[in-house]
């Protein structure tokens, strides 16, 4: 009886967030709907203002769940900027919770509404996010051979030349760095033997073409690039090996006491545009980053184990910055469930907005 009440209890650290955060999603798309219509005779630019703002909103409600409420500390070791920025973000890539990563740097900067990011081709299929992401300006793309260079590059600049304010997410890596995927390590090593390229250890080596795209399309609309290292704490064992990342669902149940977060803004002028020099320059990123994380995981002293070299500072989040955005978002979503008609308009807008996500996203890419 108490260990079925135990596991129940930890369950619901879990569904409680995710029932929360799925349940707003129609109520946020019908208001994004009605200002999609409204936009329509309106400036490209009028409509991305707003279509930020919507956003914003409900990322802060996300936030809240991911910080507020699973108290994890933030360890920010650099400068964040306090001014907005159009930039890129680069990350090494651990696990299905690097997104929000990418959130809650934006927010300490007034950026949140501004993120935009560059999604694996098979994260289309989400209900209604997968259809959403790409209205806010995201970027589906497949890897290797497949990558269409002309299909990224044609959605950047027409999100730059509507004025588009950018904040694109990107992880070089294309896939995940899980220490239990020896094949996939030795295969990522393997390439960069195979290409002169330093080994890495504690990331997989970098693909370029997405960030070169991006960098080559946005050209005179971005200001930096922002180059950023994650640590989430509690992956080292007893045995001084390291873990998988958290999942999303981990990461909600407490599992993650603290996150790091190196951070590092390099500007502009200072990335070489010509590919063979910026696959170099990207390269030579992730050494200082697999630098980084072996300094994190396999340090000797123990006062700097699990930490990265520098002064780290615990960055809370105020809940003045996410609380309105879940009181603004449940007021939109009760009415639709307190009465029949409205759990009938909530129903179809999961089932509509998930078939002509799907059209959209695959007849309309």
């Amino acid at each position: 009886m108490l260990l079925s009440l135990v596991v129940h209890t930890y369950s619901l650290r879990y569904w409680f967030p995710a029932t929360i955060m799925l349940g707003t999603a129609p109520a946020y798309l019908l208001s994004w709907g009605v200002w999609r219509l409204l936009s329509t005779v309106l400036p490209a630019r009028v409509y991305h203002t707003l279509d930020d703002r919507l956003y914003c909103i409900y990322q802060s409600m996300v936030l809240f769940f991911f910080e507020n409420y699973t108290g994890v500390e933030i360890i920010v070791y650099g400068d964040i900027p306090k001014k907005k920025e159009n930039v890129i973000y680069l990350s090494n890539h651990q696990c299905t919770a690097d997104w929000i990563i990418a959130d809650m740097l934006a927010i300490r900067q007034s950026a949140l509404g501004h993120v935009r990011y560059v999604l694996k081709d098979g994260l289309k299929w989400l209900p209604l996010y997968g259809w959403y992401f790409s209205q806010h300006g995201g970027i589906y793309v497949k890897r290797s051979s497949k990558f269409n260079e002309k299909a990224m590059k044609k959605k950047l600049l027409r999100q730059t030349e509507a004025g588009a304010p950018m904040y694109l997410v990107i992880f070089p890596e294309g896939t995940r760095y899980n220490p239990e995927l020896r094949s996939v390590i030795a295969d990522s090593q393997a390439f960069a033997q195979k290409e002169g390229l330093a080994v890495l250890k504690h990331t997989l080596t970098p693909r370029m073409k997405a960030s070169r795209v991006a960098l080559e399309a946005m050209q005179g609309h971005l200001d930096a690039v922002y180059d950023i290292t994650v640590a989430y704490e509690g992956t080292l064992n007893s045995n001084r090996h390291r873990n998988p990342a958290p999942s999303m669902p981990e990461f909600l149940c407490k599992e993650c006491p603290r996150v790091h977060i190196h951070f590092e803004r390099v500007d502009i002028k200072e990335i070489p545009p010509e590919p063979m020099f910026f696959r170099r320059w990207l390269h030579q990123r992730f050494e200082l980053k697999d630098r980084l994380l072996t300094e994190f995981y396999e340090s000797e002293d123990a006062e700097k184990i699990c930490k990265f070299p520098g002064e780290g500072k615990l960055s809370p989040l105020s809940l003045s910055k996410t609380v309105p955005s879940v009181m603004i978002l449940g007021a939109l979503t009760l009415p639709l469930l307190l009465t029949e008609g409205g759990r009938r308009v909530y129903v179809r807008t999961w089932v509509y907005g998930t078939l002509l996500g799907w059209l959209w996203v695959n007849v309309f890419p």
